[in-house]
């Protein structure tokens, strides 16, 4: 391979000549053989629009030339397109805080814009890594910023649209099942009737609190601490920039950041991220239910619920002709787990910040954009390829219902509780329905009884019958 050579404060480096980043990337390249898991292509994209706004906001203070200012704000536009995405090669497990990522970028960014101007990628004379590139800014701030930006830019674009498409399947089956009949189930035992609707509904109602949830704790997520530099005190900042970068970085987005209200409680703690990944921890939990609630409800055919019919997506064993899985459910409990991982790395590493500094930024910043990406991948997965293509097995559901001995509860104010135990004891010793038990022995008239084993009336609240 063909090297140059670089220079930075430690000494020589040898650099890939074709490469646009330089010394200090090439540093943590040797230094941190980790993983080979490098931060998202969304999250780099996060960083060219801070050093796009950087630029922007430096040339309206004063305090950069403007044609460089120009170069390097060109240069970002083109790592905005997906343009030199290969230059991105740091670890995720690296130095702390992301210094080697932000002057991954910042590298990147000074021989792009130095070519522009009709230079040499290595040389620095035209654009400088640091003195412009990075003005104003710290690795502190930025790669800080850069988290909240990827991850309100991938709610919108992924995680929201994909709940909303989630909830509006659940909704539909919702009204598609609201007249099947089915045995309701508490601790796995047989309950009183609901209707299959009714649980869809819980369904659908928890993808809609979810929305509300993420969008009250998206809030936090718009106050960015840009402009803080090292540790809040925005040190080394022209007059001005931290209002004219954020007018830089609303154009670029779309979006209504705004300035931290205090910067140093924003410099030095994740606590809007955390409260974030509380919601998305809630939404977990919601779709690991449902999940589960399909592969029950879906199990079978012969020996299980069978009160659903799961869409035959593929073959289900590679030893058992004709078997099928419900493996829609079982992707998305699988990436449940692993939400549950990504929330727990979140978490641990919100804890570690000291004094000044979170130096766990870019575990957090990898760990919470993942988590948002699957999770809204998830659910369009299984909101089109399962829940659009559900079928209820009627007769099924309504079996069940007639035969559940949790009917007897409905003869309660008309036997008393002791009877309708024994009553519903009798019928499963028996192997015989409630109705018939109760019509054998004359609890009631026959219109009464008919009126009390009502199926679709003991589904209804007090206020709708």
């Amino acid at each position: 391979m063909d090297y140059r050579l670089e220079i930075d404060t430690l000494g020589e480096v040898k650099v890939p000549s074709d490469a646009y980043y330089g010394a200090q990337t090439q540093r943590a390249v040797g230094n941190f053989p980790i993983s080979g898991i490098h931060l998202q292509s969304e999250f780099v994209r996060a960083q060219a629009i801070i050093k796009y706004a950087a630029a922007g906001a430096n040339m309206e203070a004063g305090a950069l030339d403007k044609k460089i200012g120009d170069a390097i704000a060109k240069a970002a536009d083109e790592v905005l397109s997906g343009r030199m995405a290969d230059q991105f090669v740091v670890d995720i497990f690296q130095a702390g805080a992301g210094t080697s990522q932000n002057m991954n970028i910042n590298e990147v960014l000074a021989n792009r814009a130095a070519e522009l101007l009709g230079g040499k990628k290595g040389e620095y004379k035209l654009v400088h890594p640091n003195d412009h590139v990075n003005m104003a800014q710290s690795t502190n701030d930025t790669i800080h910023v850069a988290i909240h930006i990827a991850a309100v830019t991938e709610i919108y674009n992924k995680l929201l649209p994909a709940l909303d498409n989630l909830e509006k399947e659940l909704a539909r089956k919702e009204k598609d099942f609201d007249s099947i009949i089915k045995c309701g189930r508490t601790h796995l035992q047989d309950a009183v009737p609901i209707r299959l609707g009714q649980e869809f509904s819980a369904y659908a109602a928890m993808m809609r609190n979810n929305k509300k949830r993420i969008a009250e704790s998206l809030d936090g997520l718009k106050e960015l601490v840009i402009g803080g530099t090292a540790v809040g005190t925005g040190l080394n900042a022209p007059k001005g920039y931290r209002k004219y970068v954020i007018k830089y970085i609303n154009e670029k987005t779309g979006h209504d950041f705004r300035i931290a209200a205090n910067m140093f409680e924003a410099m030095q703690s994740f606590d809007a991220v955390v409260e974030f990944a509380g919601a998305l921890r809630t939404l977990t939990t919601g779709l690991k239910k449902i999940a589960d609630d399909m592969r029950l409800l879906g199990s079978g055919p012969r020996t299980g619920f069978n009160e659903v019919r799961l869409p035959p997506v593929q073959p289900g064993s590679s030893i058992m002709p004709g078997k099928v899985n419900p493996v829609l459910a079982e992707m998305l409990n699988m990436i449940c787990s692993h939400a549950v991982g990504n929330d727990a790395c979140i978490v641990h590493a919100a804890q570690a910040g000291q004094l000044e500094l979170n130096v766990m930024m870019p575990i957090i910043a990898y760990n919470l954009i993942q988590e948002i990406q699957i999770l809204a991948a998830g659910m369009n997965t299984f909101a089109e390829k399962c829940i659009s293509g559900l079928g209820a097995n009627e007769k099924v559901c309504l079996r069940f219902a007639e035969r559940s001995t949790s009917l007897a509860t409905a003869l309660n104010p008309l036997v008393g509780y002791h009877h309708a135990a024994q009553l519903a004891q009798r019928a499963f010793n028996e192997d015989r329905s409630v109705r018939e038990l109760a019509s054998e022995q004359k609890l009631a008239d026959k219109e009464t009884l008919d009126k009390a084993l009502n199926l679709h009336r003991m589904t209804e609240s007090p206020d709708e019958s």
